[in-house]
């Protein structure tokens, strides 16, 4: 089969549509991107972004209130925690992050934690780009 001397671009500009980017010219996600799709299943970090979540959304959670999303139904072991610590400092969130129900027991977030202290440090850092 003879292939067309056409250029894709050209091709798909004819056809209505923009050329497709091979997956080698797509961004790789940052490390804490790539973290955060252990969160990904429940919350999101888009602002504004609750439909569908079983979870709190987490845009601006860095430096903001614990357990402060309207109309979330948080466990009373995490509402007693945000009475104690008031806002996520970044070191409050790593160690939720690394051990949720050490950090909260009786919380009801069913999560093992990251163990790795440089996937979680990319995770945290993704979360504070995300809180700005």
């Amino acid at each position: 089969m003879k292939r067309s001397g056409l250029p894709l671009v050209l091709i798909a500009s004819a056809l209505g549509g923009a050329a497709v980017a091979d997956e080698t010219t797509l961004p790789a996600p940052s490390p804490g991107e790539h973290a955060f799709q252990y969160c990904f299943s429940c919350h999101s970090v888009m602002p504004g972004e609750f439909e569908g979540l079983q979870a709190p959304n987490l845009a601006g959670i860095v430096g903001g209130p614990i357990a402060s999303e309207a109309g979330f139904d948080y466990s009373p072991a995490m509402r007693a925690f945000a009475v104690r610590h008031g806002d996520w400092s970044f070191e409050l969130l790593d160690r939720f992050i690394a051990d949720t129900n050490g950090a909260v027991p009786g919380s009801t977030m069913e999560y093992p934690g990251v163990k790795d202290e440089a996937e979680r440090a990319a995770l945290l850092d993704y979360l504070a780009a995300a809180s700005r």
